[in-house]
């Protein structure tokens, strides 16, 4: 048993170490056939040769399939290339200014070709002889007009007022938050809003399509103030848009009076709101250079806005009339008690004075009589017909003294009502 068992063993060993010396001698003839140059004359040499033409025909064949998709695409491509060539001029057609690039691209340098022969020297300096790039087709010929566009973008616009801030009388600014809305008949193209009355203006865009845009805009913004009827005013806050560079042969604003509103919960302290508007016009700038004949599509918000009546009436008229009322009491003071009748008078004078002032720091100047101004000027009046029956017992003699203070007494307190009551109406 020992004797077959080391026989086994050696037989295998023989085995294996035979098939190792195959496995090497086979590596070996690999990496002759390897190193063996291609145009060799034996088998392997040959077989190499093939394999390294077969290598050269699959690369050349590999560049004729490469050439010939290349050959194939073009085609397409070009056809591709027309169709999107085709695509930009429909595009252009309905008003899709992005593809038919800016205005400037295509205008030309204004020469004298572009005055009629038959115009003046004073004519040409008016229009301008600049060499500012003009558009010869069209309506307009200055260098922001667009030709091309098409049809102009009928754009509605609607705007929700959130909530107004810090309004200031003496200045007309106030800061607002709202949302406004862009929907266009067609492709409105590259759209840049500015604000004309505002600054600082911070957007927030919730929606942009070709059709239809949407913003949330937050800014300070300054309307004119009107205090003819203070302190029974109503004042317009109003939010004026257009477009930065396009005029209205390329986008026309139209109010969206059913999206224009203010929120539910719009409180402005203070004020009641009066009424709410919108409108859209057009605008013409005066020549800021020559050719410049375009008009803008401007579009104006007003939200108007007023003081509440009875806070009005106690914090102005009340006081202008217990001031008057107050002095009216010295008529009843005779002729042997001057000083107590020129007491009830004048400190009356002084605080009239001191309470216009009050009114007016709280106001701008302006270049017209308010109704609080027209009310104290009352005020002054009625003092001055007081002031002129006291200082008459000063002048006239004796005699006529008691006659005097009967007919101040009798007149002048319906004189100052029916004055009081004019300068209040008016």
């Amino acid at each position: 048993m020992h004797v077959l068992s080391l026989s086994v063993a050696f037989i295998m060993g023989v085995v294996i170490f035979t098939s190792k010396v195959t496995a090497h001698a086979a590596d070996k003839g690999q990496d002759k056939q390897a190193s063996a140059p291609s145009g060799g004359g034996g088998a392997p040499g040959g077989a190499k040769g093939d394999a390294g033409a077969g290598g050269k025909a699959a690369r050349a064949a590999a560049k004729s399939d490469d050439a010939g998709a290349s050959a194939a695409n073009a085609p397409q491509a070009s056809a591709g290339a027309s169709s999107a060539g085709a695509g930009s001029a429909s595009a252009a057609d309905a008003g899709a200014d992005d593809d038919a690039g800016s205005p400037l691209d295509y205008a030309v340098i204004q020469d004298d070709s572009d005055f009629p022969p038959n115009m003046s020297d004073e004519q040409k300096a008016s229009v301008g002889m600049g060499k500012v790039p003009i558009h010869r087709d069209g309506r307009f010929r200055s260098p922001f007009a667009h030709p091309r566009f098409g049809p102009a973008a009928v754009v509605k616009v609607g705007l929700v007022i959130n909530n107004v801030r810090e309004y200031n009388i003496q200045t007309g600014s106030f800061e607002a938050d709202f949302f406004l809305s862009l929907t266009g008949d067609k492709p409105m193209g590259a759209v840049e809003l500015f604000f004309t009355n505002g600054h600082d203006v911070n957007a927030t865009v919730l929606a942009d399509t070709p059709t239809f845009k949407s913003y949330r805009y937050t800014g300070t913004f300054i309307s004119s103030v009107d205090l003819r009827k203070y302190p029974f005013d109503t004042q317009n806050l109003t939010i004026e848009i257009e477009d930065l560079r396009a005029g209205i042969d390329q986008i026309v604003f139209e109010p969206y009076q059913e999206r224009t509103s203010l929120d539910a919960q719009f409180v402005l302290a203070g004020w009641g709101v009066d009424s709410i508007a919108a409108r859209a016009y057009k605008h013409l700038y005066p020549p800021r250079f020559d050719r410049d004949d375009l008009y803008v599509s401007r579009y104006k918000f007003s939200l108007g806005i007023e003081r509440f009546a009875t806070s009005a009436a106690f914090s102005v008229f009340f006081p202008a009339y217990v001031i008057v009322l107050i002095s009216l009491m010295g008529l009843w003071v005779g002729a042997d008690q001057l000083d107590v009748r020129t007491n009830a008078v004048a400190p009356m004078l002084a605080a009239a004075v001191f309470f216009h002032y009050s009114l007016t720091q709280s106001l701008p100047a302006t270049g017209y009589l308010t109704r609080a101004d027209k009310l104290m000027l009352g005020v002054y009046v009625s003092l001055f017909l007081n002031m002129a029956s006291t200082w008459a017992f000063l002048i006239v003699d004796e005699k006529h003294i008691e006659t005097i203070f009967r007919w101040a007494r009798a007149w002048v307190p319906p004189v100052t009502i029916a004055l009081m009551l004019a300068v209040s109406l008016i």
